[in-house]
């Protein structure tokens, strides 16, 4: 079975954009290559802050929707930055 994964990446302009994969090295990989997320699209470059074993697909997604609700100093606390 597949783990799914939480990560967090530092773009370019100092923001921090969320998102879960299987792969998050590949994954990343896409966001830089620009066909990833709408949001990374001309923010690089891209920086993995942060990554978080989560299991099941529907776990990932959950956290996922909890760390988005996250103000920017808790996410940054978070990840250590």
């Amino acid at each position: 079975m597949k783990s799914w994964k939480l990560y967090i990446l530092r773009c370019g302009d100092g923001t921090l954009y969320t998102g879960i994969a299987v792969d998050v090295e590949a994954r990343l990989e896409v966001h830089r290559s620009g066909k990833g997320a709408k949001y990374t699209r001309g923010r690089g470059p891209l920086e993995l802050v942060y990554t978080e074993d989560c299991g099941t697909h529907s776990d990932a997604l959950k956290r996922e929707y909890a760390i988005k609700a996250l103000t920017r100093e808790e996410k940054e606390r978070l990840c250590g930055i």
